[in-house]
């Protein structure tokens, strides 16, 4: 068959460790043999970033706001650990918290929904939509050590040099802290966000903060979100059938442990970050989450929700065999490419990148499998296969599709 044409590039960021090895493998099996792949490439991977002082990921992004799509490997957010491994001039910040903050908008993050891989809450029969604001919070935080006793003070100066002045803390002795932040307009926009993607899939809202403690900080997301609600969305949400409610995050923990699932749960930006691990890993595996992140001027990022799988790729450069899932990444993959082929009208390209997601999801139905599916599927006498061969066993079924 002939290759499907591109007429616009993606954005393409790679990654490191064993994802890093899992996106090669799954572009040379599942995606150049059939796609004449029409990208601009951007390597995220920890040494380039620390090469060019992370002025790649900012390259990236800019790229993504040109180009309208995006598709990323996971990569390393710097510790102490991998400032000694890796060599680093500095401790660079989360790439994904770069991007996010460049590009602004929502993530929205959704389990990827296999038979034979039942939920661990077994009253999950609907899928969780994690929507995670992408802007701001400790992922754009400034820290400080407080090395003995002495004020800290946090200090706002407006434009004509007026103070405004909050204590901290009075330290008696040594300790940290924290300074946050985030703006009206990045929280209207995720508030938007959440609403129109509940219409577009008719489901309910339930937005959660801490608002009883943080008077100010969540108080703020809880009125702009009720605010914005009641004026834009009210009663469109009645005519669609669907619901919006707020509670504390304590208390949407518990809901959502006792509920079937099927609503979307909004999040400030850690939340999210932590509860979309939760669900993932509760539905099957975190390599079985898709993630997206949903510009309101309209740009894409598709991504694995996970981290580099770092134990697996120690063990890979020592000869050894993984069975690492790729299903995340290759999710992110086929949620570029179909956005890519809506936007430039190439109905080809999205019925193929629906095609490999059918034929990945049949693979696993079909009883071939990696590890951390193996250890937990329903699927009587199921293969385990390494990573190189499930993701040859998943070109198989998808070229008997084709």
């Amino acid at each position: 068959m002939d290759k499907i044409k591109m007429t616009t590039p993606l954005v393409e960021m790679d990654g490191d460790e064993m994802t890093r090895v899992l996106w090669k493998e799954i572009k040379d099996e599942l995606l150049l043999p059939f796609i004449d792949l029409n990208t601009e490439y951007y390597d995220l991977g920890l040494e380039y970033r620390n090469a060019t002082d992370d002025q790649v990921t900012v390259d990236a992004a800019m790229a993504t706001k040109k180009y309208g799509v995006a598709v990323k490997c996971a990569t390393i957010t710097p510790n102490a650990a991998r400032m000694t491994e890796y060599n680093l001039k500095e401790m660079w910040k989360s790439p994904n918290g770069t991007i996010r903050s460049i590009l602004d908008g929502t993530v929205f993050r959704a389990p990827i929904i296999v038979k034979g891989v039942e939920p661990l809450v077994k009253n999950w029969k609907k899928p969780i939509t994690i929507a995670r604001h992408a802007y701001g919070d400790v992922y754009k935080a400034v820290e400080m050590k407080i090395p003995g006793a002495g004020k800290a003070e946090l200090v706002y100066t407006d434009t004509e040099g007026n103070e405004k002045r909050e204590l901290i803390h009075e330290f008696k002795g040594a300790g940290i802290i924290q300074g946050m932040h985030n703006v009206e307009a990045s929280i209207e926009s995720f508030a938007r966000s959440c609403f129109n993607y509940a219409l577009d899939t008719k489901q309910d809202v339930w937005f959660a903060t801490k608002d009883t403690i943080s008077k100010k900080y969540d108080h703020t997301f809880k009125d702009i979100f009720a605010e914005i609600f009641k004026n834009e969305y009210e009663e469109k949400f009645k005519a669609a059938g669907i619901e919006y409610f707020y509670t504390l995050i304590d208390d949407a923990v518990a809901r959502v442990i006792r509920s079937e699932g099927g609503y979307i749960w909004a999040c400030k930006n850690y939340d999210g970050d932590v509860m979309s691990d939760m669900v993932a890993t509760a539905f099957g595996s975190l390599s079985m989450m898709t993630s997206v992140l949903v510009s309101p001027q309209g740009y894409y990022e598709y991504e694995a929700a996970h981290g580099t799988v770092q134990r697996h790729y120690y063990r890979y450069l020592k000869g050894e065999q993984t069975s690492t899932n790729p299903i995340a990444t290759i999710f992110a993959w086929t949620g570029a490419l179909k956005k890519r082929g809506e936007l430039d009208g190439i109905n080809e390209l999205m019925e193929f990148a629906d095609k490999l997601e059918k034929a990945t999801i049949a693979t696993v139905e079909g009883g071939q499998m990696t590890g951390d599916l193996a250890l937990i599927t329903s699927i009587k006498d199921a293969k385990t296969l390494n990573s190189t061969d499930f993701i040859k066993a998943i070109r198989a079924t998808l070229e008997a599709m084709l």
